[in-house]
């Protein structure tokens, strides 16, 4: 069976109905066999010494993002007019961008908006900068707590949206065998899904794939205000009666049949989901999580942007230049905040949420533009939450949380005839949380450990220059990949999360398979390229 928890209240109400959620309980005090395996199995889903899990939260950037104006190579000759006349990031003839050491935070001016720096910001490994719609990365990136990760696929990439996703989310590329989800299985194996309401969450329209399995029920919610099991009439007396009316509909006992034990699982998390989501203030009005700095000179923003009044310093309007994200990206951030209380305030492991929009075939922009939009988002999230989780800490700090993005390709290193750019293959993977491995500098300024992988020319797949290097060393055309990326999601499942390399090896099939070369890297034997093997992130 294939059917996800997808919750709602209309759902909720009409299926419901005639499912042991009371007598659910009971069957859930037998622990299966393969539950006691994975409970004497790792440590995700368990507390460390400091008494708090470890935990992840997802962002799929939807679209594929181009990531050659997210990380972008500098020190690579061939990049910029010629290749892109429209969309190349310049830099700034002011600032020398191939020094070493911290990153640059362009700050706003008394009379500028925030991002009124027109130049690519470098990023202090003498080789690269960051989209200065990326600003926001800096701080984080400077305290040692983001990882940029450039030229990430996986073996014969595929250029379907659909296929490439589907791939990113199982962990299976080119396998269309495996359905369930790469965090489904993680949950899975963590023994905590047949017993905890909640382990993973998503924000978004539907359940992703990547939490979507037969063997436990992951939870969807596209909006949480109005996730509630309403009676008549709608007040307290109304509401209970509908659920001890639900209580009794519910307590009649049924024969033994296949998968009825993960049904009742599933509509007793639905009831005590309902009671953990009441707990919770998802509301305009409890939005109050506020910066505890000017980081940009102006005063604290609000860190979840869900109206134009907390959406930035300067006066009203959706044109305003103060604002720090587009107005058009409330929903999301409503979504992000969802995310963010549910991983604080509950024992929840995985929570995530996506970003849609990157598909820019045409009218890309450069330095503004659609593109550059879109990077306001992912730049100011990886800041909000890194404050939220640091100021207003609960069941989860910046020290247990890693914050990941995922796209499911990048774009081609040519701009095309509509100032856009097309399906291509390696593209860029953000990781960012208080226990990341990125920049690390010494008191003098010495750099030991670059925040930056995969674009320079020092790296383990160093980066080639010129017309027939890295940008054009796949199929003569596309970014070539360095890393796989199932060895980022590997390395945040193991070490961050807490799998063994047994349960790795079932959470992303074939890790440990010596072709594929994830741990340690080398040449893949699907197609003969050679990757890195996991990032040093962790």
């Amino acid at each position: 069976m294939n059917t996800p928890n997808i919750l709602t209240r209309r759902s909720f109400l009409g299926t419901s109905a005639g499912m042991a959620a009371t007598a659910a309980m009971g069957c859930l005090s037998s622990v299966p066999i393969f539950v006691q395996k994975a409970l004497a199995e790792g440590t995700i889903g368990r507390p460390n010494g400091n008494g708090r899990v470890k935990k992840l939260l997802f962002i799929f950037l939807r679209g594929a993002n181009d990531g050659l104006n997210n990380i972008i190579p500098h020190g690579d000759s061939a990049y910029g007019p010629g290749i892109r006349d429209s969309l190349a990031i310049p830099v700034d003839p002011a600032e020398t961008w191939n020094r070493r050491g911290p990153s640059l935070f362009p700050q706003a001016g008394a009379n500028g908006g925030s991002f009124d720096y027109p130049y690519s910001i470098p990023l202090g490994n003498g080789f690269a900068g960051i989209h200065p719609s990326l600003k926001y990365l800096v701080p984080a990136y400077n305290a040692g707590e983001v990882a940029l990760i450039h030229r990430v696929g996986y073996p014969r990439q595929s250029r379907s949206h659909f296929d490439s996703q589907s791939y990113w989310e199982t962990g299976a590329p080119r396998n269309s065998n495996i359905r369930d989800g790469l965090l489904y299985r993680a949950m899975h194996e963590s023994g905590l899904s047949s017993s905890n309401s909640l382990t993973g969450v998503s924000f978004q329209s539907s359940l992703p794939l990547s939490l979507r399995g037969s063997r436990a029920a992951m939870t969807n919610i596209s909006d949480p205000t109005r996730y509630d099991l309403l009676g008549v009439p709608n007040n307290v007396e109304g509401n209970l009666k509908m659920a001890r009316a639900l209580d009794a509909a519910n307590a009649a006992p049924f024969a033994s049949k296949a998968n009825r034990e993960m049904l009742q699982q599933q509509y007793s998390n639905m009831a005590r989901t309902l009671d953990i989501f009441a707990s919770l203030d998802f509301s305009e009005a409890g939005n109050t999580f506020v910066d505890d700095e000017k980081t940009d000179g102006k005063k604290p923003y609000f860190l979840f942007p869900t109206t134009n009044e907390k959406n930035g310093a300067g006066l009203g309007g959706t044109g305003n230049p103060g604002y720090v994200v587009p107005s058009s990206a409330y929903g999301f951030f409503n979504q992000l905040k969802s995310a963010a209380l549910v991983l604080n305030k509950t024992d929840a492991i995985v929570a995530g949420t996506q970003i849609d929009g990157w598909d820019t075939h045409s009218e890309q922009g450069g330095v503004l533009g659609q593109h550059a939009n879109l990077l306001r988002r992912v730049g100011w999230s990886i800041y909000a939450l890194r404050k939220y989780f640091k100021a207003y800490a609960d069941k989860c700090r910046w020290d247990d949380l890693v914050v990941v993005t995922l796209s499911e390709f990048g774009r081609t290193t040519l701009e095309n005839a509509d100032n856009g750019t097309d399906h291509a293959e390696a593209s860029v993977m953000y990781a960012a949380g208080g226990a990341i491995k990125g920049f690390r500098a010494d008191v003098l300024g010495t750099v030991s450990h670059s925040g930056v992988f995969n674009c320079g020319p020092t790296d383990l797949v160093p980066w080639q220059t010129g017309m027939n290097g890295t940008l054009f060393q796949s199929s003569g055309r596309y970014l070539q990949r360095a890393t796989d990326f199932r060895s980022v999601m590997g390395k945040l499942i193991r070490d961050h999360l807490g799998a063994t390399p047994e349960q790795l090896n079932r959470i992303i099939p074939g890790y440990a398979d010596p072709k594929e070369h994830l741990f340690a890297g080398g040449q893949q034997a699907a197609d003969g390229v050679r990757v890195t093997g996991e990032p040093d992130i962790i």
